[in-house]
């Protein structure tokens, strides 16, 4: 599949609306939707913990949560508990410090609204995968695992590249200041001590190039597996029914689940 029928595959699914939502703050973007876990219509335990998921775009208003939407339903059919966080973005009161701010509190708000999954799993993608890394270098955080999908993890090399015209730019404000507020978002250079990353990227992502998380796992290789997707693009591993997202729920889920189990 071309990286462009991988953008196309992933748009083109229907948003799935959630069990509930609940809010963290007055903004219309500051909520998060609950996906109750379903274990195969059963009715049994959760077979995982509770999955955070912060969705990509650069960062940008332009593109929100509903695009992974059905993975969320995806993982809830497979029996985990899953809260797909919405947050501030760069043309809707957005930027720094809103954004970051935002998705701590809509990561708390999740584990609130779920107490009993324990500490959360948070699994981002591309932008979502940097917010996901910063989340949880903040000191404090409940987050007990990483899991970053194609993720804007070396914020520096990101900027010097352009990424998607600019993005890191518009993110923390292209003036005075810059090299000081990037070094503060930069995964890269603030990693989250303790807990375990797991970073899966396709090796033919034209959107974030490989490079970028084989630099983060260079300058963070303690505690962070890179696990590289022989071509796979930008969206696949995000995508249900794909060998690329095949990858993503078999982290997730523990031995013995079907995963074979559709929304």
């Amino acid at each position: 599949m071309s990286p462009a029928d991988e953008e196309t595959a992933l748009l083109g699914l229907a948003p799935v609306a959630p069990d509930r939502t609940v809010a963290y703050g007055p903004h219309p973007d500051q909520v998060v939707d609950l996906y109750v876990p379903r274990a195969a219509g059963t009715g049994t335990a959760a077979a995982g913990p509770l999955v955070v998921l912060l969705h990509g775009g650069f960062w940008r208003a332009a593109y929100d949560r509903g695009h992974l939407s059905p993975l969320a339903a995806h993982l809830a059919g497979l029996g985990l508990p899953v809260a797909l966080a919405e947050y501030r973005r760069v043309g809707a009161g957005g930027g720094v410090p809103e954004t970051f701010e935002d998705v701590a509190a809509a990561i708390g708000a999740a584990v609130r609204a779920v107490p009993d999954a324990g500490g959360p799993v948070v699994v981002g993608h591309s932008a979502g995968g940097h917010l996901a890394l910063l989340a949880a270098a903040r000191p404090g955080t409940p987050v007990t695992r990483v899991i970053a999908v194609s993720p804007v993890a070396d914020l520096a090399r990101a900027h010097e590249l352009g990424l998607s015209n600019g993005a890191v730019a518009e993110l923390l404000g292209d003036g005075p200041g810059l090299p000081e507020r990037l070094a503060a978002a930069d995964p890269a250079r603030r990693p989250p001590a303790g807990i375990p990353v797991t970073i899966l990227h396709g090796t033919d992502d034209p959107d974030v190039p490989l490079d970028i998380s084989r630099r983060y796992a260079a300058v963070c290789p303690a505690a962070t597996e890179l696990r590289e997707l022989p071509g796979v693009g930008h969206y696949a591993p995000v995508t249900p029914g794909t060998p690329g997202c095949a990858a993503l729920v078999a982290l997730l889920c523990p031995p013995g689940v079907d995963t074979a189990v559709t929304p």
